[in-house]
Formats: C-alpha cells, structure tokens, sequence
C-alpha cells in the first residue's frame, strides 16, 4: 500500500478511528490493533509475505527471552548468531541469491570455464531490509545488556510490524520504539497536527518533486547515449532532488503518521543537500541506516580506535556494505566505494567532524566559503548518484563520459522549467526551516491562522494539480 494512493486515504482513517474511538481504553487492544493493521498495510502488496515478518518477529522474540535466561558466554554468543544468520540468511537468499549466482558464474569464466547454475525467480519482499536490520538490533541490544528482553508479544510483533515505517523506515532501534508501546497513550491535538503538517510536506516532496523529476530522469538516462553533457548533468541534478524528495519524503509521511496515534520516531533527514563536505552529508543523510552500521558494524570493528589502516579499512567496510545493502548491483558496491574515497581525505586530515552544527546557523545566507562547500558536496554526490541510478556500471562510466564532453556547457536539450521553479522554491523553504526536524514545522507558525493555512491549502493544490504520475517510493526496491 503506498501513502500516495487512495488506498492508504482510505486505510489511514479507518485505522485512526478504530484506535483513538474504539480502542482507547485498552493499551493492549491498541497494540494488537496496531499489528492487525500492519499485516493489513503490508499484505495488501503480497499477503504471502507476511509469514516472513511473522517468522522474524517470532524468532527475535523467542532469542531475546533465551538470552535472558542464558548466562554462559558462548551459549548467549551462539544465540546471537542464530538470530544473525537466520535474519541475514532470509535477506541473503531473497535478495542476493541471484547476484551471488551470476558472480559465481563471472569468476569461472574469467578461467575459460563456462557453467550453467540455475537461477530462481525471486520476487523481492518489499521493506525486508528495513524490518530484518530492525528485528535485528532488539536481539543484539538484549544481547549487549542495553534492553531487557520483552515478554509482550504483541508489543514486540507491534514495533517489528509497526505500519508507518515498515517498508521504507526510518530503522528503528528497540530501545526507543518498544517502550513506547508499553506506555498509555492519549491523544495529543497538537502533536496530530504537526503529524498532518509534516504529512503534508512530505507528500509535497514526493508527488510534486520526487516524481515529477522522475519523469524526466527516465527520458534522460534510457537515451543517455543521445543528448548532450549538459543534459545528462541536469538528469544527474534531477535525480538527486528525485532520490531526496522521494526517500525523505516518505520518512516525513512515515514519521507524521506515527505521531498521529502518540508514537514519535526518529528523523531521517537532516537537509542533507546544505552540507558543507561528504562526512556532513553522511550525517544528514538515511540517518537511521549510518547510526544503525555505525553501531552494530563499524564501532565492533574498531571504529576510529585502532590503527591508522584498520580505520580506513572500516572506512570501507561500511561504506560499501551500505551500497550492498541498498541493492544485488555492482552499481550500488560502487556508489558505496566512491563515496568512502570521498570520505578517506576528511578522515586522513582529522576535519571529518569540522562541520557539526547548522550551516549559517546564526545568518540568513551561508558566506562564500559555505556556499562553495555546498555546492561541492553536492556535486560530488551527483557524480554517485549516477552510480545509483544506471543499470550497471559500465553505463555509469559511459553516462560519465558523456557529460565531461565539449558538450557540457551548451543549452541542454531536456529544459523541464516549471519542475526547475518548484525546485526552487523547495529549496528556499527547505533553506529557511533547516534549523528544524523537517522545512514547515515551524516556518510559519508566526502568521495569522488564516494566512498560514491559505499556505497549506496552496501546498495541497500543488500536490492535486502538479503532482506527476502516481509511482512506488524508490527505497521499496531495497
């Protein structure tokens, strides 16, 4: 069910009102509410998929009470991987078994050996990266002794399942969702009102800019081969704000609808695209998957404690299991690759943690030095990004190749002009709320009642009348 069709329009009341009207007075009727329309939510793509969930949830669920009973070392560490490998082993299969075939197959025939291993056709479950690295995190924080185990099954099957971050985040830690579920909730008129506002923006993101940008992405990359270096950079520029306005778009929508029913889920975005070098970017950007590899991958490695060349290596690690995570491409191991070569040099001169506040913090316009840092970091990440978006990486090189010819500085043939004015105007609202969890939370509290929802009314229109055709969010593919 996508947040963007009528479905969801149609779903989303039903369940508001069933939960604050009907199943109110009962925090466990609540909570089991909570889980019925989560399966709802995701069985409404593929109901067959749902025994994935259920079996991840009854498996973390199960270790995590083992753990708590189990006061031998080995015995807890054999119960830790069980849980790894059965997480990793359903994601491995699902999503990289044909990758790991078709690698197979590459390596023999760089001997002059030709083999014919059967492939499956595997239909991808949607969100199941998401919701493995969540279950996931519960048994390696009971593991840690930072949780104690939860004996609510269904508070436990809620937080595993929970419907407005399910398939597309943001990842959410044990330690602060589930107790969220053991805790009465009442509803909040203002907290429900910052939820529809930041819903609002959210939608504005992803119907106005991420799938309008979309269109012409597609017309660009599919014909690379024919346009001129200038266009093929704009279609670089648009995919960036398409990615952006999609993926940020949906933890808006994803975090607004969580407060609408008393839960408050961590923010995604930070307005990534105002960084001043890449280390800042990777603190802005999917938050929730950079602190997750932070926490469980590259702090357990060593971190930034060890050796001058096991950091760069953990450097490394990280950034190309985030590309793996994202996809079974080499594109996606390359994306991850380059932007850790960005990343080295900040880390090897110690000013990977220089820019850590707000750019122009206390200003209205960022000074030169700010602006060339933004301008930089971004057009670095539109160079990756190019990675992200091609079907494999010998099209990302030529894509590449295509935009530093002679032909970069001339009028591109694709000029989407009304697209470029929204952009426009997104930045400058994005720009004025940075200081904030996402641009309108406070933007325009200051106005009179009136004029403040004629703007929302406008932002509504916007999404009604421009909004592009009706597609599915990109981080479901991952």
């Amino acid at each position: 069910m996508l947040f963007n069709s009528l479905d969801f329009a149609v779903f989303l009341p039903i369940v508001f009102v069933l939960y604050w009207f009907v199943a109110k007075r009962h925090l466990r009727v609540q909570n089991a509410l909570v889980v019925v329309a989560s399966y709802v939510f995701y069985g409404w793509w593929d109901y067959r998929f749902l025994a994935l969930i259920a079996f991840s949830t009854l498996v973390d669920y199960t270790i995590g009470l083992q753990l708590e009973q189990q006061h031998q070392p080995k015995r807890r560490l054999a119960l830790l991987w069980i849980s790894v490998f059965v997480n990793i082993g359903l994601l491995g299969f699902f999503k990289y078994y044909n990758f790991f075939v078709d690698a197979f197959v590459d390596a023999f025939s760089l001997f002059g050996l030709s083999i014919q291993p059967n492939t499956l056709n595997i239909i991808l479950p949607v969100g199941i990266s998401f919701y493995t690295f969540q279950t996931m995190s519960y048994t390696i924080d009971v593991y840690r002794g930072k949780l104690k185990p939860t004996r609510d099954f269904i508070s436990f099957a809620a937080f595993v399942s929970f419907f407005p971050q399910l398939v597309a985040g943001p990842i959410e830690r044990a330690t602060h969702l589930l107790p969220q579920f053991y805790k009465t909730r009442s509803f909040d008129y203002s907290k429900a009102v910052d939820g529809l506002r930041q819903m609002l923006w959210g939608l504005f993101k992803k119907i106005v800019i991420a799938d309008n940008c979309a269109q012409f992405v597609t017309i660009i990359f599919d014909g690379y081969g024919s346009y001129s270096g200038s266009t093929l950079l704009l279609g670089g520029v648009l995919f960036a704000f398409q990615i952006y306005g999609d993926f940020s778009g949906y933890s808006d929508i994803a975090i607004g609808t969580a407060r609408l029913f008393g839960f408050d889920l961590r923010q995604n975005f930070a307005f990534p695209y105002f960084s001043r070098d890449i280390a800042e970017f990777w603190r802005r950007w999917h938050i929730s998957l950079s602190t997750w590899f932070r926490d469980y991958v590259y702090i357990p490695l060593g971190g930034s404690q060890v050796g001058e060349w096991k950091v760069l290596r953990n450097v490394f690690v990280i950034f190309i299991v985030s590309g793996f995570w994202h996809g079974a491409n080499w594109t996606f191991i390359v994306w991850g690759a380059l932007n850790a070569l960005y990343f080295v040099p900040l880390l090897l001169l110690k000013r990977n943690r220089v820019h850590t506040g707000v750019v122009a913090e206390s200003r209205t316009l960022p000074n030169f030095k700010e602006l060339m840092g933004i301008g930089g970091t971004f057009f670095l990440t539109v160079i990756a990004w190019v990675f992200f978006r091609a079907a494999s990486v010998e099209e990302a090189f030529s894509y590449l190749q295509g935009v530093f010819s002679r032909s970069l500085f001339s009028v591109p043939e694709v000029r989407p002009s009304f697209l470029l004015v929204f952009i426009v105007l997104f930045l400058v609202v994005e720009w004025f709320g940075r200081r904030e969890h996402y641009a309108i939370e406070r933007l325009w509290l200051s106005y009179p009642r009136a004029v403040r929802w004629g703007i929302y009314y406008v932002i509504a229109m916007l999404i009604f009348l421009y909004g592009g055709k009706e597609q599915e969010f990109i981080y479901f593919q991952f």
